[in-house]
């Protein structure tokens, strides 16, 4: 794929979105496409920290395990998001395993040569704290929902969540874009799958959620917003 491919790719991420073609092309100089299969991984927890990537299209998993392989899923990124956050100025290992979902076309930029070529455009230097401080009060509001909230809120919130990042109207509906199992919507708040099962199955019979032909996810996110506050 050529440079042009590449640059109208970077402009869909929302980190590029105000560049110039002038400065763009500094990125696109240091930039590859390479192209993952279901189930690949893309690095795993531990390995020495030497890329930044940027989803063109498909789904990517971000999840740590601890010593007994337990997972704990911390996000599903879709087109348009970049991973990992954490390692930027630093050196270290990659924080967590990402996880092909979906198949995925990433831009791929080592992150010394990402380094170096924010350093001339402090602006997108800022841009770049701006999300990685998003992140982070979304870490931050994610453990006061574990402190201050039984599982059952705790699940519905998980799912406003997923409206907002994996998801598109669809009538009175948010219709989730990716596939997700009982199994790692336990994995996303350290709970058990049963739980998410007997949760989700209360839900569906109040009429909050709906599962559609294509076996995604239909959220009413208004009414379901209402249970929070009971």
């Amino acid at each position: 794929m050529n440079n042009n491919w590449i640059k109208t790719r970077l402009k869909n991420v929302p980190l590029f979105r105000e560049l110039s073609d002038h400065e763009l092309d500094s990125f696109v100089k240091i930039s590859q496409v390479r192209v993952y299969k279901p189930k690949t991984f893309v690095f795993m927890q531990g390995e020495p920290l030497e890329r930044v990537f940027f989803i063109h299209s498909g789904t990517v998993k971000i999840y740590k395990t601890d010593v007994s392989g337990k997972e704990q899923i911390v996000s599903i990124l879709q087109a348009g998001e970049m991973f990992p956050h954490a390692g930027f100025f630093r050196k270290g290992a990659y924080p967590a395993h990402a996880e092909v979902v979906e198949e995925a076309t990433l831009i791929v930029i080592p992150i010394a040569d990402f380094e170096q070529t924010l350093i001339c455009y402090p602006e997108l230097c800022m841009k770049l704290f701006r999300v990685m401080g998003e992140k982070i009060i979304d870490l931050q509001n994610r453990l006061e929902e574990q402190i201050l909230h039984n599982t059952y809120e705790q699940i519905v919130m998980l799912l406003l969540r997923l409206t907002k990042t994996n998801a598109v109207p669809q009538g009175r509906y948010y219709r989730l874009t990716t596939h997700v199992t009982n199994r790692e919507l336990a994995n996303m708040i350290g709970t058990s799958r049963e739980t998410i099962s007997r949760t989700l199955s209360q839900l569906k019979r109040k009429g909050l959620i709906d599962i559609d032909d294509n076996g995604f996810y239909l959220i009413d996110a208004e009414q379901l917003e209402k249970e929070i506050f009971l």
